[in-house]
């Protein structure tokens, strides 16, 4: 592959395996294919794509770029260019004051909007056609029957790209969506690609397809892993702190699980996967217990808390140098974790789904030295903060799947991050949370390929499994 020249107007010193990774966009731009740079979390996917929409304007002049992304990260992009390309002139399509129209974009060399603005205004956007359109975190529309896969196909462009860290969240499926976008006719019809490839390759493992698969998508998808290539980052060092449940709050999962196991045993296979609302329902009540009892809000008491405990001493006990983020699905158990903190004094941030400000939040966090804690609701900070202010990352419960974790512990374990970073997962002792942490390193052997075999998660669930969960 040739070596391009990096243009002067970008404001930063590319590694290695980014310029490598710059050289392969303008490769497959040359031929006019599409692609998916999947570098794992923290390797620098957006910088690699403010180099490469440089280079095309050193290729082609002035050309239009629409960028979509998840809302949580239009703040970064927009950083992000600002800072590595102030020369490219950016039009932020997001809001209720957004111009209705495609009139001035063509202005811009980029044009920046969400996924849900997509959703809005694709009756106009499908009518202008761009030089590139980039997806970013694109496992968004890994669904082909998704109105999100729907409209971002309607998009006219004259190349792709889909940036994603997870290209495979659940099973081989996900793959189609993303690629059918950026590589239209490379893996055929959905029906075929299911036939030939997903099934085989996800229920039945049949490692041969896997591998014919892999082929074929090798030269349009470019994946690093930090091991493979970020020499300067730390450790990364994982580890469980097991929480033993006071006698009241064993008393309360006990009742509950003894409850959800005789309904399982009670049923038979076909109707459990009729029933998997209620079985998902159970287990996430069991969950919840481990966190606190109050989150079922059926009258239970707020004092039978192990984690919470647990957390508060942790976050005492380190010293004041060490910044911490703390996940937990739950935002009900952020709020509760949030009074013990205010209650300590110990000044923190906080993030959800709902939480207007991100940017604010994320600068504060990352530049004030008396705020040390940030809890953070897995979803809304699973992907895109960039957080290497800290070190320590406490997962509050556990999740079913481990991408979404790995998502979470690599908000600060990024480059930039100059620090040891340790993350620290509390599970409740002989509960359905160890149960699944085994589960998931189970999952996570099969996960380590870019073609994993692994089931979406309940439909892959026997009785059995279920019986050994609880």
């Amino acid at each position: 592959m040739p070596d391009i020249a990096v243009s002067p107007d970008l404001k930063a010193v590319l590694r290695d395996y980014q310029r490598e990774g710059l050289n392969w966009l303008n490769f497959l731009d040359g031929f006019n294919f599409g692609g998916c740079l999947a570098d794992d979390m923290g390797l620098g996917k957006t910088l690699q794509i403010i180099a490469f929409i440089l280079s095309q304007r050193q290729k082609y002049g002035h050309t239009s770029n629409l960028v979509v992304v998840p809302t949580s990260l239009l703040f970064n992009w927009q950083e992000e260019i600002a800072k590595f390309a102030p020369s490219i002139r950016v039009l932020l399509h997001y809001g209720a004051e957004r111009e209705k129209s495609i009139e001035n974009m063509h202005e811009y060399e980029v044009i920046l909007t969400s996924y849900g603005m997509l959703l809005s205004d694709i009756r106009f956007l499908k009518t202008m056609r761009f030089n590139y359109v980039f997806l970013d975190e694109s496992q968004a529309i890994k669904n082909p029957n998704s109105e999100r896969y729907k409209s971002a196909r309607l998009l006219q462009s004259r190349n792709k790209i889909v940036l994603t860290g997870t290209p495979i969240e659940n099973n081989t499926f996900d793959l189609y969506g993303q690629l059918s976008f950026a590589c239209p006719g490379l893996l055929g019809s959905k029906q075929h690609f299911k036939d030939i490839y997903a099934v085989p390759i996800d229920k039945f493992e049949y490692s041969k397809r896997a591998l014919e698969l892999q082929r074929k998508i090798k030269p349009f998808i470019l994946r690093r892993t930090k091991k493979q290539v970020a020499k300067e980052l730390p450790e990364k060092t994982e580890m469980v702190i097991y929480c033993d449940m006071n006698i009241e709050q064993r008393k309360v999962y006990d009742t509950y699980e003894r409850e959800l196991r005789e309904f399982i045993s009670a049923t038979n296979d076909e109707e459990i996967h009729k029933n998997s609302m209620h079985v998902l329902t159970g287990l996430t009540k069991l969950r919840q217990i481990c966190n606190s009892p109050v989150l079922l809000k059926e009258g239970h008491s707020g004092d039978n808390a192990v984690k919470i405990e647990v957390l508060t001493e942790q976050i005492e006990n380190k010293s004041k140098e060490h910044k911490i983020l703390v996940f937990s699905q739950f935002v009900g158990m952020l709020d509760l974790i949030k009074a013990e903190l205010i209650a300590r004094n110990i000044p923190f941030e906080y993030l959800t789904g709902q939480t207007k400000d991100r940017g604010a939040k994320v600068q504060n966090f990352q530049t004030n030295e008396n705020v040390r804690v940030f809890l953070i609701s897995l979803k809304a900070g699973g992907v895109g903060l960039n957080l290497t202010e800290a070190d320590y990352v406490y997962l509050v419960d556990p999740w079913w799947n481990p991408a979404s974790e790995n998502q979470a512990i690599d908000r600060s374990y990024r480059i930039g991050q100059t620090k040891n970073v340790v993350a620290v997962r509390l599970i409740c002792k002989n509960t359905v949370e160890e149960k699944i942490m085994n589960m998931q390193k189970k999952k996570s052997k099969l996960a380590q390929d870019l073609i994993t075999t692994d089931n979406s998660f309940f439909n892959s669930l026997s009785k059995n499994d279920l019986l050994d969960i609880l």
